[in-house]
């Protein structure tokens, strides 16, 4: 278990620097410049990514057992990820009415992701994990829009030929990743 923590502290610590302190990431890039500083968050991000995979992979082999979740949970986990993966595209397709009223789906997507991933699986090692990401995107998510607020910024709306690319990729990603892609990295089939 120390090893996932220690990839969530890596991996999370890194990612909140901006969230925490704005002002002393501002000097680090001024100082060494973008490239190197991008250089050192991409490794630390790694690292820390990688730890949190070999150390869910041990969890998972002697797990703690918590709750046992009801059946009914998985169909729910199913709903709450197509959501999930609607607002993961809705990050990348630009202008798009999603992006236009949240302002960051994918810090909504890891919520909702993290959230249904809670409700379906009841170990130790999936609260720590499920439960740090929830943590985080709840926060980054209400740092982002205060920062998006008080900036003035607005994301556009470009037509609606967009939301229905978003829905369409969405819904294609959520298929294929659920009947194939889950199984083959994760080891586990969310419908079998």
């Amino acid at each position: 278990m120390l090893i996932l923590v220690s990839g969530l502290f890596l991996f999370f610590g890194v990612h909140s620097i901006r969230l925490f302190a704005d002002g002393w990431r501002a000097r680090q890039i001024e100082r060494i410049g973008a490239m190197p500083w991008k250089g050192i968050y991409s490794v630390v991000s790694i690292i820390g990514f990688g730890l949190i995979i070999w150390g869910f992979g041990l969890a998972r082999s002697t797990p703690i057992i918590l709750w046992v979740p009801p059946t009914w949970t998985r169909h729910l986990t199913a709903g709450l990820m197509l959501i999930s993966f609607l607002l993961l595209v809705a990050t990348y397709v630009p202008g798009n009415r999603i992006k236009a009223i949240i302002g960051h789906p994918m810090l909504l997507a890891v919520k909702v992701w993290a959230a249904a991933h809670l409700l379906a699986n009841g170990t130790l090692a999936d609260t720590i994990l499920f439960g740090a990401f929830l943590i985080w995107s709840i926060t980054n998510f209400a740092v982002s829009r205060r920062r998006d607020r008080l900036s003035g910024v607005i994301y556009p709306v470009i037509g609606i030929w967009r939301d229905l690319m978003v829905i369409c990729i969405g819904l294609i990603a959520f298929v294929l990743f659920a009947h194939f892609g889950h199984v083959w990295l994760i080891g586990v089939n969310p419908f079998g």
